[in-house]
């Protein structure tokens, strides 16, 4: 069997291979920049143009072969707008890193083949599906998914770990030098450190699929009968720790949801903030890996929310002291906004931070849902808010040091920029912050999704309850 089916797992080779993503396309793409001296304008852009179309294409194959975390920095890079490549080239990148997201190599069938029979302790497919369909259809960082049939004739979809990633995933962690230099090459305004630090912590929970079905059975139920919001169910009886069986949706991608007119877009991206944020709200509960190949637009008009590998419950009082923090940049007031996020863990020490340039900060990176008015999310306005959030070129890097990001906030802020990032690749159009007035004020719903969902909610006894009291101008807070 060819070498390029098998997941690099040492620690060196795994090493060496990022570093020739990083290190040798870089060099190709200077010398192809110093041999077009001479060359007519436009021969010089023509070949400059395929050095870039060749260097992602070999970061996709790379990063592809590669699995793991290296794998999942590719698939963030491919929905944010990064700022390492000049613009006119910026949209081939992303074009040859999404499909990691929806194309990514995958493991020949002989290898994940194994992964069965050990999940199965050697029970014979043809006693658990009446068919089972060998070739992929989507490969993701640590597992890859096949479309079968039950026996009593369900499609379903069978995701199986990929054999050695456990393996790959410890040498990633214990390179994390190197999955920084591949962060940063990747999208500079992001803390490479941190990332790295987030995927050593998800790691675990990501490998074993019992645990993500556990999740995914939870958000079934609470969203079961939606009106825009679909979680498949989970096959219980066929699910191991390697192997999650769920109901298969099918549906338009993400891809191709993109290229719809506005509104549609600007629908689905309401569906996807409502989704993500409001789950907190009505659940205590939401996924924290918002990601574009998670999103699935369904016939019906409604969209499937896919893959719970990593979610994180909170606890009311944290919600509370969350929608302080709101509530007081909602109504501008700097002295408010400290003390909250001082009680947040955010601020060690409120006296020594200047509160007027706290709410600049805040408007910065949290401004689209902020301002009482419509905003179109761009993809200029993500890359920024990632400049507020980690950048030391943003001009808040001053204030960012003294500055804490707290554990119970860490997967809440990773969503927040997953979910802003979906919305500037879909463009959405909507008054965010009407939309989550709803959650923290109880007020009516801002568009017709709204209704919908609150009546919803109601018929399941749900009603909608203030998590701080309003405090409009002229009353006392």
């Amino acid at each position: 069997m060819s070498d390029d089916s098998k997941i690099p797992k040492g620690r060196i080779r795994r090493s060496a291979k990022l570093g020739s993503i990083v290190g040798v396309q870089g060099a190709r793409y200077a010398g192809t920049k110093a041999t077009n001296v001479g060359r007519s304008e436009e021969d010089g852009k023509e070949r400059l143009e395929q050095r870039h179309i060749e260097t992602a294409m070999k970061m996709v194959g790379a990063l592809g072969q590669m699995k793991g975390a290296a794998m999942k920095l590719g698939q963030f890079a491919s929905f944010i707008d990064t700022e390492f490549i000049p613009d006119e080239y910026r949209e081939i990148y992303q074009e040859q890193l999404a499909k990691l997201r929806t194309d990514a190599p995958a493991m020949p069938w002989e290898k994940v083949e194994k992964v069965l029979e050990d999940e199965y302790d050697g029970e014979p497919l043809s006693e658990l599906f009446a068919e089972f369909e060998q070739e992929a259809f989507a490969a993701a960082s640590i597992g890859q998914v096949h479309r079968a049939e039950l026996l009593d004739g369900r499609r379903v979809a069978v995701k199986i770990q990929y054999p050695g990633i456990a393996e790959a995933l410890d040498a990633d962690l214990r390179n994390a030098g190197t999955i920084v230099r591949l962060a940063r090459a990747l999208a500079p305004g992001l803390d490479a450190k941190e990332i790295a630090e987030e995927l050593r912590e998800r790691v675990m929970e990501e490998l074993d699929y019992e645990y993500e079905a556990q999740n995914q059975r939870s958000f079934a139920r609470a969203y079961r009968d939606h009106p825009f919001i679909y979680v498949p169910e989970v096959i219980t009886r066929l699910s191991r720790r390697r192997v999650l069986v769920t109901e298969l949706v099918e549906g338009v991608g993400f891809e191709q949801v993109k290229e719809m007119p506005d509104e549609e877009r600007s629908r689905f991206g309401e569906i996807v903030f409502r989704g993500s944020f409001g789950s907190i709200y009505h659940l205590q509960h939401f996924n924290a890996d918002p990601h574009p190949g998670n999103y699935i637009l369904m016939g019906d008009g409604r969209v499937a929310f896919l893959d719970f590998g990593m979610t994180k419950k909170l606890d009311h009082e944290q919600i509370v002291l969350e929608q302080r923090a709101i509530d007081a940049a909602f109504h501008e007031d700097p002295e408010s906004l400290r003390r909250a996020f001082h009680d947040l863990g955010f601020v060690k020490n409120p006296s020594k931070l200047d509160a007027e340039r706290l709410m600049e900060h805040t408007m910065a990176v949290s401004g689209w849902f902020i301002e009482d008015r419509e905003i179109e999310i761009s993809g200029r306005r993500v890359m920024k808010i990632i400049e507020s959030t980690n950048d030391p070129r943003s001009e808040y890097y001053d204030l960012m040091r003294r500055e804490s990001l707290p554990a119970d906030e860490l997967m809440g802020r990773r969503m927040e920029i997953g979910v802003v990032a979906v919305l500037g690749q879909l463009r959405a159009k909507r008054n965010w912050h009407r939309i989550m007035r709803e959650w923290i004020y109880a007020d009516p719903p801002a568009t017709e999704l709204g209704e919908e969902e609150w009546e919803y909610f109601e018929g399941r006894g749900m009603t909608q309850t203030p998590i701080v009291e309003k405090s409009l101008e002229g009353e006392q807070r």
